[in-house]
């Protein structure tokens, strides 16, 4: 089975990269661009399982790539191939060459206050991206299992009467960042529909862990903590808005989620992926501040406040858990623990 990740260099990505390699008979590959970081790699690469097809997924025919992935390939390691989705040509020829059996679409820009910043580009690249792939499905005539990594952020605003949520909940979305995943889905079964695509579309709750972005909430927190301990800040943390609810499920957990989306889930249907568990985000700190080997006081910033902010997020993932037999197997505090030993080696 050859699978293709997008967006592989990301939290996600790499996690569901080294998730695939364990199991048998799975070619991975997984496309990056010129300018992006592979620190999330830095594992796969220390132990040698990085294997960079080619520096030209964006200059190469489909034939010659397709010579390059028969030739240069390795089995057992996760295969780059550069490649931009913002480039429908790109798209072709990655598509086309590769020729995967099943792709997972993460590749996005999914960081929420990054998308009032840059609304029309968060748009353009999650929407206009998507569009690029599908169609460079389309052309080459490929059948594979699709799967759209869609985000409880859709959900926007959550009336409390509507929790735990489920998938027939109201699409309320909040953000530029929530519009185009709300999009995302939209055109995945509009594809589904028009031209029988085999998408199957994921609304994953928060989830965190290791190589946790250090702009999201929890690993913000989780450096913070580190930097005190090392000295390198006064002991206190900034902070946003505390009274937000969030349903956190480790990152290794959701990508397992992510295949299992694939291997069992229904083509058309979207499915919640989430632990079932709500917590404050004062709560989730005061876990972090437990692990801190000093104290800690907290100070708000207002620069983290957000013009509007999704106040509460928590999953019914029913159906999805009936529908693959997924559960989540890592414990908050374990998650919040590796997360926060993530950040003191990096310090």
């Amino acid at each position: 089975m050859r699978i293709l990740i997008t967006g592989v260099t990301g939290m996600a990505g790499s996690h569901l990269a080294e998730y695939a390699l364990t199991l048998p008979g799975v070619e991975v590959f997984g496309t990056y661009r010129w300018r992006s970081r592979t620190d999330n790699l830095h594992d796969l690469i220390e132990a040698g399982k990085v294997n960079r097809i080619a520096s030209g997924g964006n200059v190469l025919s489909a034939e010659q790539l397709a010579r390059w992935v028969q030739t240069e390939a390795k089995s057992g390691h996760l295969n780059l191939i550069l490649a931009d989705i913002s480039d429908p040509s790109s798209m072709r020829r990655l598509i086309a060459g590769l020729r995967p059996d099943r792709i997972f679409h993460l590749a996005a820009q999914s960081f929420v206050p990054s998308s009032w910043d840059s609304p029309a580009q968060t748009l353009e690249l999650n929407i206009i991206g998507e569009v690029n792939l599908f169609e460079a499905i389309r052309e080459a005539g490929l059948d594979p299992l699709v799967h759209v990594a869609g985000s409880s952020e859709e959900y926007g605003l959550v009336l409390p009467n509507e929790v735990p949520i489920k998938e027939t909940n109201l699409l309320r979305p909040l953000s530029p960042y929530a519009v185009s995943k709300v999009a995302q889905e939209e055109l995945a079964w509009q594809y589904h529909r028009s031209f029988g695509l085999r998408a199957v579309v994921t609304r994953a709750f928060n989830h965190t862990g290791p190589r946790r972005g250090e702009f999201f909430v929890e690993s913000s927190f989780a450096k913070q903590i580190a930097q005190i301990e090392k000295g390198l800040k006064e002991p206190v943390i900034e902070v946003g808005d505390l009274a937000s609810k969030r349903d956190w499920t480790d990152v290794r957990d959701t990508v397992r989620g992510y295949w299992l989306a694939l291997e069992r889930g229904v083509p058309g249907e979207a499915y919640n992926i989430g632990s079932g568990t709500c917590r404050t985000v004062e709560e989730m700190l005061h876990v972090l501040l437990k692990l801190a080997d000093r104290r800690i006081d907290i100070r708000v910033d207002p620069s983290r406040l957000r013009p509007s902010d999704v106040t509460l997020l928590w999953s019914d993932s029913t159906k999805f858990r009936n529908q693959t037999g997924w559960q989540p197997e890592i414990s908050f505090e374990t998650t919040m623990q590796d997360l926060l030993d993530y950040w003191r080696c990096r310090v």
